[in-house]
């Protein structure tokens, strides 16, 4: 289903670009390229508190054990194999030197990964942050666009993961009063997620960058509150738009 859902917005698109209509917007797939959380985050304190309450109150319930029992268990558990648990740390290295070129930092929160240089619809040749993209050109469908956009950086896909085979939001651009001579596009956004990897060979950009949700929106003061919607309802099947 959702791969004829991509077939249809890309014919559709190609339809009004080859004179079906007098748009003569380009077509852009950009990846959102995440890495989910490695650690499950601190509960805020109000959760916290009615769990500390809710356990205290299910204890006051709870059925009592002879101790005959609870020693007959003990028993059966000396001897057998124990593996020392060492909890991991939340804070690392890369968080106390602020290294957000490095995926092991903010362990507790998603990352997102910004790559430095010219994006097409720059209003200058000034390098600026964005995601992974590529101008549509010949590609089967959309989502082969975006593949090859993040294959352009990464060098290959082995460690990556596409989730469906629709854009999860878009947004359409259009010239203004500062920038007249710039084209109206659509930029379609692609979900895909790291996959068993600590670290990847970035390539073909000025430099790069895993942030955290937060830290996304100050890149794109314009957009944040585009990019916040998006990130939040991504798991919507109903493409978000500007």
């Amino acid at each position: 289903m959702q791969r004829l859902r991509s077939r249809l917005i890309v014919r559709y698109l190609l339809e009004r670009s080859r004179g079906f209509c007098t748009s003569s917007d380009k077509i852009v797939a950009s990846v959102v390229f995440e890495r989910l959380r490695v650690v499950i985050p601190k509960p805020d304190p109000a959760v916290y508190t009615f769990q500390e309450f809710k356990f205290n109150w299910q204890n006051q319930f709870r059925r009592r054990y002879p101790d005959e029992f609870l020693d007959i268990a003990k028993n059966r558990a000396k001897g057998e194999y124990q593996m020392d648990y060492v909890p991991a740390p939340r804070i690392t290295e890369a968080d106390k030197n602020n290294d957000r070129k490095s995926l092991y930092r903010a362990l507790d929160k998603k990352l997102y990964r910004l790559i430095f240089g010219k994006p097409f619809g720059t209003p200058s040749d000034k390098p600026v942050w964005h995601f992974p993209e590529k101008v549509y050109d010949s590609e089967p469908t959309l989502r082969k666009c975006a593949e090859s956009a993040l294959k352009s950086v990464l060098g290959d896909l082995t460690h990556t993961y596409f989730v469906g085979n629709a854009p999860m939001a878009h947004m359409v651009l259009q010239p203004t009063e500062e920038t007249p001579d710039l084209p109206s596009y659509k930029r379609f956004f692609f979900k895909c997620s790291v996959v068993a990897a600590s670290k990847y060979n970035i390539s073909n950009c000025q430099d790069f960058v895993w942030v955290a949700k937060d830290e996304l929106l100050e890149f794109f003061p314009e957009q944040a509150e585009f990019f916040n919607k998006m990130i939040i309802s991504r798991e919507s099947l109903t493409p978000q738009k500007e």
